[in-house]
């Protein structure tokens, strides 16, 4: 659907209404008051947007941020899975590229997050994230540091990604 609507007034005619699209259902419609602190993790809703402070503001509204409530949730925005005999091989290299990049990305985004790392059945592992960027750019630096095929796909919301890298 292209997000537009139209709503017929008494004459039969039309009033076109563009529907705003909501691209996330775990990002507020509006912004927070600020300030906010999530009461899970601690981090500032502060000039805008959601950030890490060492000093927390006085008297702030308590609420779970976007990140920690896909958390509680389980619902993760990104699925990475990573397969094949050099993944099997590197596992534990991959795995340490993967903790570290997570960690830059959630000193300076605190919504990108890294929710788990499952090994499955058929020898694969799945990473799961709170944000769709996040679970592309661990794709696109692995693929970086090792080679291997890469397949990004996006859901038609795009409110949900899912990587695979293979070698």
């Amino acid at each position: 659907m292209s997000g537009k609507s139209v709503d017929l007034n008494k004459n039969g005619k039309g009033n076109k209404l563009i529907k705003e699209k909501i691209h996330d259902p775990y990002m507020a419609r509006c912004k927070p008051t600020e300030p906010t602190v999530c009461s899970e993790c601690g981090v500032v809703f502060s000039s805008g947007r959601w950030q890490w402070m060492e000093n927390a503001p006085d008297n702030p509204k308590m609420i779970l941020c976007p990140a920690c409530q896909r958390i509680h949730d389980r619902v993760p925005a990104g699925y990475l899975t990573l397969q094949g005999p050099f993944y099997e091989e590197h596992k534990e290299e991959i795995a340490k590229l993967i903790r570290n990049h997570s960690d830059r990305q959630e000193q300076e985004h605190p919504l990108k997050r890294l929710m788990d790392i499952e090994d499955q059945k058929d020898k694969s592992t799945l990473v799961t994230v709170t944000e769709h960027h996040l679970a592309t750019s661990l794709g696109k630096a692995i693929e970086s540091a090792f080679q291997g095929d890469l397949d990004i796909q996006y859901t038609d919301e795009d409110t949900v990604v899912r990587v695979y890298w293979e070698r």
